[in-house]
């Protein structure tokens, strides 16, 4: 009799058992995805909200009171740095620093990209999507960065990279109507496209980032979202 007194508490127990399981479970799976980004802001402060207005105006003539985008592209870059540290320190500051001449002739906004992922594969969300980041000339008003830490010989890109760069462009492509993913040494192939802006002709710097190796990989993974191909040079567009 105490023991089918006792069983319905039993089966309550092994039941809410089971359900926690399956909860604490799915949860999991949940965070994993939600943390796969991880929200590490650079300095948007007002200086950097008005330098990157003013940047805008300049080089697109665009006039905004918000250095607000609609995304209609992917840049994917490599730092040439080392270390996750240095990256972001590079890109923490709203004025760029004195040492980048080859490029402080075209304003004082500092460089700076949406993301930066790790040579783990870890992805750093550095600033608001739909802000304008200063890491692609002439397309800067519609493209959203992805830095890739390293580059060099010494510290090439890695397996972790290709896949969390894979990852990000789809993520991006289900959030925004992204129409090109392309490699910084691209850029100048849009020169002639509609969504080019630049109005300085002498602002222009050679780009190798991140490589067409890598490229070529990031290319077979997202064959299937149908991205439209980079326009050839002195093609018609």
């Amino acid at each position: 009799m105490l023991g089918d007194f006792l069983l319905p508490d039993v089966m309550k127990k092994i039941t809410l058992f089971f359900l926690l399981f399956i909860c604490l479970s799915s949860c999991g799976s949940a965070r994993k995805i939600n943390n796969r980004i991880i929200d590490r802001p650079i300095i948007f402060n007002e200086d950097r909200k008005e330098l990157s207005v003013q940047y805008m105006k300049e080089h697109y003539g665009l006039e905004q009171e918000e250095p607000r985008i609609i995304p209609k592209m992917i840049v994917l870059h490599w730092t040439a740095i080392p270390t996750l540290e240095k990256s972001f320190k590079a890109f923490k500051n709203p004025r760029l620093p004195s040492s980048r001449t080859e490029i402080s002739g075209a304003g004082s906004l500092n460089v700076s990209t949406q993301f930066l992922v790790d040579r783990d594969g870890t992805i750093l969300r550095l600033m608001p999507e739909t802000m304008m980041g200063r890491h692609v000339i002439g397309l800067n008003h519609v493209a959203l960065g992805v830095e890739n830490v390293g580059g060099t010989e010494e510290t090439p890109l890695t397996k972790a990279q290709l896949k969390s760069n894979i990852w990000l462009i789809k993520y991006l492509k289900s959030k925004y109507d992204i129409e090109y993913v392309i490699g910084h040494h691209e850029y100048q192939n849009f020169e002639d496209h509609e969504l080019w802006l630049e109005k300085d002709e002498g602002y222009r710097t050679t780009k190798f980032d991140p490589g067409e190796e890598f490229m070529q990989k990031i290319r077979a993974a997202i064959k299937h979202l149908d991205f439209k191909p980079v326009p050839q040079k002195n093609d018609e567009i």
